[in-house]
């Protein structure tokens, strides 16, 4: 008889960084390894479930809902405009959200005796930024980082670790040739600052627009696969 299909657990609030997850059912005994789904502003956290249940089983995948609620059911990590000179972020927010999701990843560690080696984070849009600004700044938490269809803050700058910090770390970055929201050039630039920096990554482009799409998803699977499997 086949297994059933994972599917998102019911909603808890940990207390240390106020942020509401859910972990994807039935979860790992001994969990090999952890993965963190971030989702973009006006989402929640159910949005990454069909990248989640594409996760090895052996990993502990949890969905993270963002406390700044901006509608019914929607989400934001920080509030962004898109004006003309490009997105203006509320950097307060963002940095409020980063030292959340960074004491989560270290009570989900903690718990769960997962390494900071074998932890991965991933967002869409906005929950990529977020798996970048945690990365980069706090790079001693995880070992690797995925953005799709988002960017790296120009603001997160000042708080990136020392390049020697750094070194560890693995990324993935996906992105559609025909994003109207966050245009292909956000990808060229991150592509670059990371070369910059040192990190090793894989830059994936797609025929598509701001979305997350069948075979982006396949690509960020294998990649993550890969990474969270390694020794």
């Amino acid at each position: 008889m086949a297994s059933p299909a994972p599917f998102p657990g019911a909603l808890q609030l940990d207390a240390s960084s106020g942020l509401s997850y859910r972990v994807m059912q039935p979860p790992p005994a001994q969990p090999r390894a952890l993965v963190v789904l971030l989702h973009g502003v006006g989402g929640q956290e159910t949005d990454l479930a069909d990248l989640a249940a594409g996760v090895d089983p052996a990993t502990l995948v949890v969905l993270v809902r963002s406390r700044l609620q901006l509608g019914p059911q929607q989400f934001g990590w920080f509030r962004v405009a898109f004006t003309a000179e490009g997105p203006k972020i509320t950097e307060s927010e963002a940095e409020a959200s980063r030292h959340a999701l960074i004491r989560l990843v270290d009570h989900l560690q903690s718990q769960h005796g997962i390494e900071a080696r074998r932890t991965v984070l991933a967002g869409f849009s906005q929950g990529g930024i977020m798996s970048a600004s945690v990365a980069l700044s706090a790079p001693e938490r995880v070992g690797g980082f995925a953005i799709l269809s988002g960017r790296i803050l120009p603001e997160l700058e000042p708080r990136i670790a020392k390049r020697e910090w750094l070194a560890h770390l693995r990324a993935f970055i996906s992105h559609g040739e025909q994003d109207q929201t966050l245009p292909l050039t956000w990808a060229r630039r991150a592509d670059r600052w990371l070369d910059d920096l040192g990190i090793p990554h894989v830059t994936r482009l797609y025929p598509t627009g701001h979305t997350l799409n069948s075979q982006m998803r396949a690509d960020v699977l294998a990649w993550i696969g890969g990474l969270s499997g390694a020794a």
